[in-house]
């Protein structure tokens, strides 16, 4: 069994893998989130960046289940996300249950004890002082993180800050904000494209976002190229589909 230092170790060198020309970011924070899950005590991760109007969009889910997606999405407008990004400082281990929640965020609390979750933690990512989103972790159970937990979730999300601030080298303050933009517009064609191979396969949005990305990196091809494609209508969706994806046979 992988190690919680190797699974650190893994992390880091993945980060490393971010200063290099040719990088998903896309793909690396979908990793990262899902490695949150691991290292983490806590059952649901989202990554959430600001836009220039300072509201909160998803660029990375641990669970890419349509449900848990619209959750992160009601940040949008109300949460501890939203309120760690204005503010810059962290909410720890928010009770869900208590009536003050539902009072300061109601439609919030009401979805995320829907889908089973009775805490919430929001750590910001920030660069320089400048918060540019949120790390969102929610939990089913009532117990607080571990304060080593918290150390360890707010060191990665400064790893989501890096990669997707160090993609490139950002010479000017105009270039980082084109970057933000365009990685937010690249989860959107992700979004879309999902929708679309979920429809066209009759398969579950997880199922076909799996073999969407077991194909990408299969091909080293970038998430958001490859999805730019299927929405042109350049790349046959069917040889997708039919490709194995790892540790289930063929996709379907």
């Amino acid at each position: 069994m992988t190690t919680r230092e190797q699974q650190l170790a893994e992390v880091f060198v993945e980060v490393a893998d971010s200063l290099i020309d040719d990088f998903d970011v896309i793909d690396f924070l979908q990793k990262l989130s899902a490695r949150c899950t691991d290292l983490l005590d806590v059952t649901a991760v989202g990554i959430l960046l600001a836009d220039e109007n300072d509201g909160l969009h998803v660029l990375a889910a641990a669970d890419e289940d349509t449900r848990m997606l619209e959750l992160f999405a009601l940040q949008h407008d109300q949460g501890p996300c939203v309120d760690c990004c204005r503010d810059g400082r962290p909410r720890i281990n928010v009770s869900l249950t208590d009536p003050d929640a539902a009072v300061r965020w109601p439609d919030f609390a009401r979805g995320a004890q829907g889908a089973g979750f009775v805490a919430t933690s929001a750590l910001p990512l920030r660069l320089r002082g400048r918060v540019i989103g949120a790390l969102s972790l929610f939990r089913t159970v009532s117990e607080p993180l571990a304060a080593q937990d918290l150390v360890l979730a707010q060191a990665l999300a400064d790893v989501a800050t890096i990669a997707i601030l160090q993609q490139r080298t950002l010479a000017h303050t105009e270039a980082e904000r084109d970057q933000l933009q365009y990685a937010l517009n690249s989860r959107i064609v992700i979004e879309q494209v999902k929708g679309i191979l979920a429809e066209r396969w009759q398969a579950p949005i997880d199922e076909a976002f799996t073999v969407f990305r077991a194909y990408a990196r299969a091909h080293s091809r970038k998430l958001s190229d490859l999805a730019r494609d299927i929405t042109d209508g350049r790349q046959d969706t069917d040889v997708i589909r039919a490709f194995p994806t790892p540790g289930s046979g063929k996709a379907g």
